[in-house]
Order: structure tokens, then sequence, then C-alpha cells
């Protein structure tokens, strides 16, 4: 070789390994974030420790494979199944309403993807007379022929019913302390299902549905309703202009949502989705009540006044419609063709600890 030759060739090589190690730091950078978005997210605890949740990603939300023996009806783009109601939000997310999806079409999809759904309910204190309704129509319309995990969190164990489960079914009973003010059980919620995700579900399940004891299934709850964060709108509120939403008003709580602003009002008794995803959610709103009770503040309607703010900023990827937690003391609406989920009538001087 030259000596030409041999200088041109060290000038490259001094050109390209520089060149090669920035490629090397930027692709490193780019696939840590990527992966801390798929993959996991960083938890900072209220004492500023670090520790990071780790999750697998999900690939069947991703890619949807379907079975090539199903035969179904021709989709069509410019007739819809319904024109009553809207089936897409402004973001783009579906509104599931009874009529816009193939129940066949979908379980086919997911079934061979062997997914796992977890549910959390809370029974605390004379919550535990709706336990029996509860957990017995689950079996009956909640994810059928799948696998499922119920998690009942409790002050009295001896109360939970034992329900016969199909098979791939089970019942996990978790004890927690009581309360002398209901709105101290609703806000502690969030903690303790960041807690549950982050020690038993993180790497074993792949979503999560959060859900009130005082409701019963009436029928199908199943695949239609997975996505990455799923929330429910509430039956109370969605034909009625946004000012009229119970959000939290004050401005000096982390709740507050602003006047003329707001998508849906949301239920806080039934809201779900991936796991890293409701664990996003429920950390940040525990976090959020922290700060508020630091300054001596109760959001209006505690973790559904945080869950409403924070699905203002982190859109929901799917919507439920009001048939997914109904109230029973309310006569359907024409749009409502069916009633899946709904909270039962009660008397709640009889039930809560403080009214």
């Amino acid at each position: 070789m030259s000596f030409k030759m041999h200088l041109l060739t060290s000038r490259t090589v001094a050109v390209i390994l520089p060149v090669l190690l920035l490629l090397g730091m930027l692709y490193s950078y780019i696939w840590r974030h990527y992966r801390d978005g798929i993959f996991g997210q960083e938890v900072r605890p209220a004492d500023g420790s670090s520790s990071r949740v780790d999750f697998t990603i999900v690939n069947h939300w991703f890619h949807l494979v379907a079975s090539d023996y199903l035969e179904y009806q021709q989709p069509s783009i410019v007739q819809g199944s319904r024109t009553d109601v809207v089936t897409v939000t402004p973001w783009l997310a579906p509104i599931v309403w009874e009529g816009t999806y193939n129940p066949e079409l979908l379980d086919s999809i997911y079934r061979p993807q062997n997914i796992s759904i977890a549910a959390t309910v809370f029974a605390v204190g004379k919550y535990t007379k709706f336990l029996r309704d509860f957990l017995e129509t689950a079996e009956q319309h909640f994810f059928v022929g799948f696998k499922v995990h119920v998690y009942v969190f409790t002050d009295r164990p001896k109360e939970v019913h034992q329900v016969k489960m199909a098979s791939g079914r089970q019942l996990t009973v978790v004890p927690v302390p009581g309360s002398n003010r209901w709105q101290e059980i609703s806000a502690r919620r969030m903690e303790l299902i960041q807690t549950l995700i982050e020690e038993k579900l993180q790497n074993h399940m792949d979503y999560i549905f959060c859900l009130d004891v005082d409701s019963k299934f009436h029928g199908r709850w199943g695949t239609e309703s997975l996505g990455a964060l799923v929330a429910v709108i509430h039956p109370g509120y969605y034909r009625d202009d946004r000012s009229k939403f119970p959000y939290e008003r004050r401005p000096e709580s982390t709740a507050y949502v602003a006047p003329r602003k707001g998508d849906f009002y949301y239920c806080g008794g039934a809201f779900g989705g991936l796991l890293q995803e409701v664990h996003r959610l429920a950390n940040t709103c525990r976090t959020n009540f922290e700060a508020d009770a630091k300054k001596g503040i109760e959001a209006a309607w505690q973790e559904e006044s945080h869950l409403n703010r924070y699905m203002l900023i982190n859109k929901p990827t799917k919507v439920l419609s009001p048939e997914y937690l109904w109230q029973d003391f309310k006569p359907r609406n024409p749009e409502v063709r069916i009633i899946r989920f709904s909270g039962v009538i009660k008397n709640y001087a009889d039930i809560r600890p403080n009214v």
C-alpha cells in the first residue's frame, strides 16, 4: 500500500469512527426512551428515591391477527351501523357502543394471544354486601373464556363470598384497613392499585380494569373494551354541557380543570387498560392527591376528580359508552340499547361510615 493510500485510509477512519460512535450513542438514547415508553417507566416515590418498574411489551395490542376461517358481514365505510351516536372522539379514539363491533371477530383475534386480565374491586366496610352479586355476574359476563384474576381489597376477608369460577379464572383477597371516612377509602384506591401492579402484576398480566363493587354485570364486557388507556363516560353527564361537569374547580388543587375545558366526564368506578398505562395513571393520581393533602385540599370527588384531570391531558385510547356503567335508578335513554354494567340502587346512609 502506498504512503498516500495509507494516509487517506487513516483520515477516513479518523472521520468515520467518531460518526459511528455518535450514531451509536444516539441510537442508544432513542432506544432507551422508546423502551421506557413501551416497556416501563421511572417511578419516583414521595421521598425522592427512584425505582424502575419494568413491563413486558404487549405485542397483541399493536398487531391484530384475525382467524382466516371466520366469516362475517362485510364492513362499510360509507354506511355506519350506528347513526344515532358519535363513535369516535376528536382525537380519533373509538367510542364503544352496542352495534359498533363484531364480538366474534374480536374474540377470534385476542383468544389465541392468551391474554390475561386483572380486575380490582374494593369492598370495605358494609360494601361487602355487594360483593356476591358483583362476582357472580362477572363470571357470567366479564371476559368470559379468558384468563381473569380478580383482586378483592377488603377489611372483612371472612365476608368474601366464595364463587365458583371457571377454569383459568381466580380470586385473591387482599386485606386492607378500614376507615371512618368513605372519602379516604375512595382516595386510597390509586395507591393500592399502583402497589398491586408493582408487587404482583407486572410481567404477569396484560390488562387491568378497576371496577366499583356496588355494581353488577348484565351483559357482555369483553375484548371490545381493550385498549392502552380505557375510560368510561359517566351516565349522569354525557348529555350535558361541560360547564355542568363536576370537575374540581379550585385552581390550587392538582385536579383542577379550568372552565371551558374538558372532553367528557369519566367514571371513577370503571377504568382500565394496559398494565403500564394504568400504573402511570395510578402513580400520577396518587402523587397529585398527596400534593393536595399537604395543602389541606381534598378534590371534589377524590380519585374520580384526579382521574378526570389525568385523562384531560393523557387522552384515553378507547372510550366506553355509558352502557359500561349505567345507574340503576335512571331510566334507559333510547341510544343505550343494552346495559352491560350498572351501579345498583342503595341507601348511602346505610353503607357509608360518614355521610
